[in-house]
């Protein structure tokens, strides 16, 4: 890791990067229920029967991941993408279907009860296994999940396997090495609005917890430290960051020298040799490496068609619920991003690192009800924040990009209407629960199927009635 550390190093100074395109790349985790709602441990078999390269395991056998090729935004993009994830995703459908599943876009799938994700249900790959195996290592004790919400969760697991109730998408936006560290830094300043707008998490193993429980279940699940070195300040492994960077060297220097590694996997490449060679290096270690940290906007290397090129991959996202409320929020993300970082005086020289990540915390919480502080404003609630700071920001971002007017129109009118209805997916589940009343489990049961029923609707969450 140190060598490709250093071959990083020499390949920032000596510019030798892919500039940066205006492509937008998704990822989009789902999960697999049965004809009841309740979560298949199936993976393995709708793959199989998908048989398509973009699908792929994710870390539980109740999990599937697609992974969307980068496409320009620009004219009708943003349409054409939507267009393309329902088309993926409604012949994916099918393909499960004839497996006994069905896949829903959802943050946390309401039905999952502890006695699922114990680590029979781990995914058959063997870095899934081995991952486990290095993370209870380090920890020397059993996880403790320890939620408290709107009611209270506390217990134990044997496995990383709670982990994979966490389905999210990630957003990437290649950059040029110049001007990562703004496009990094602007990415953290919105994480807090995002999740605020995008929550679509209330429910964890039956009990109503934050808005966007994700976000605290991911910090839990996947951290490495017992109590002891907690308390000594040692970093978590998924985590929000500590300070602005300036370079994106900052962010893959941090991670050599805070964090052991976990996966002690080799290849037999040389990257000092292929460098000085004139062949553009793998780094595999080093990225490898950056994969088990999961920071909430993460740095990417990779090499495509023989050029290097670097990523922000924003990970505060949740599955769902439609396809068009995916890329509402994609829209809103990434019309942010071509204004915040090539601001005059920015964003985040005007605010402190810990107020956004106050942003963050209280965005999940509490959702659109949250009161999140931005600079020249103070402390609003997220919705007017949204509505009079940020959509106008979007909309002259995705014109920047060159996105049809009406496309922009319809995406950021979805993000509006959430805000002026207070309507997430998060409030929908809550108040559809709530209407239904009765025994919890079978009224989560029941939300679940009509909500995935909806959500092939493709309607936007704030239209849907209770």
């Amino acid at each position: 890791m140190r060598q490709s550390l250093d071959v990083f190093a020499q390949m920032l100074r000596e510019s030798r990067f892919e500039r940066d395109r205006p492509v937008a790349g998704l990822e989009i985790e789902l999960n697999i229920v049965d004809e009841h709602g309740r979560p298949a441990m199936r993976n393995a078999q709708v793959l199989a029967a998908i048989a398509a390269p973009d699908w792929a395991t994710e870390l539980g056998q109740f999990n599937v991941e697609i992974n969307v090729q980068p496409q320009e935004l620009g004219g009708d993009g943003a349409l054409r993408l939507e267009n393309d994830v329902r088309a993926r995703l409604n012949h994916a459908e099918d393909r499960a279907r004839s497996q006994g599943g069905h896949l829903v876009l959802i943050g946390v799938l309401p039905t999952l009860r502890e006695q699922d994700v114990v680590e029979g249900a781990l995914s058959a790959n063997p870095r899934y296994r081995l991952l486990n195996e290095q993370i209870f290592a380090a920890r020397g004790e059993d996880l403790h999940l320890s939620i408290e919400g709107v009611e209270r969760l506390d217990t134990h697991a044997d496995s990383i396997t709670p982990e994979a109730a966490c389905t999210s998408v990630q957003l990437h936006l290649q950059v040029s090495p110049e001007e990562f560290a703004a496009h990094w830094n602007a990415a953290q300043t919105i994480a807090g609005p995002q999740v605020a707008l995008a929550a679509n998490s209330p429910y964890l193993f039956g009990r109503e917890l934050h808005r966007e429980t994700r976000i605290a279940l991911f910090e839990q699940a996947t951290d490495t430290r017992p109590d002891e070195l907690k308390a000594q300040g040692v970093r978590p492994r998924v985590w929000f960051g500590e300070r602005w960077i300036t370079t994106v060297f900052d962010l893959f220097e941090e991670n050599v020298r805070y964090y052991p590694a976990l996966l002690p996997l080799c290849e037999d490449e040389d990257p000092r040799e292929e460098l000085e060679q004139g062949r553009v290096p793998h780094l595999h270690e080093l990225t490898l490496h950056n994969g088990t940290i999961y920071r909430w906007n993460r740095p990417v290397y990779a090499v495509a068609d023989e050029s290097p090129h670097l990523r922000v991959e924003n990970r505060v996202l949740p599955a769902g619920p439609s396809v068009v409320d995916i890329l509402a929020n994609a829209a809103f993300y990434y019309g942010l991003m071509a204004v915040l970082p090539h601001a005059e005086r920015p964003i985040w020289s005007q605010m402190s690192f810990s107020a956004a990540e106050d942003n963050l915390n209280a965005a999940a919480r509490h959702g659109l009800d949250a009161r999140l502080y931005w600079p020249g404003v103070g402390e609003v609630p997220a919705a007017e924040l949204v509505l009079r700071r940020l959509l106008p920001m979007a909309h002259e971002g995705l014109a920047r990009w060159g996105v049809d007017t009406a496309v922009a129109d319809r995406l950021l009118g979805v993000i509006e209407g959430r805000c002026l209805t207070g309507r997430t997916g998060a409030t929908w589940q809550v108040d559809k629960v709530r209407a239904l009343g009765g025994e919890r489990q079978e009224a989560l049961r029941a939300m679940t199927l009509e909500y995935i029923e909806r959500m092939h609707g493709n309607e936007p969450v704030h239209t849907w009635e209770v």
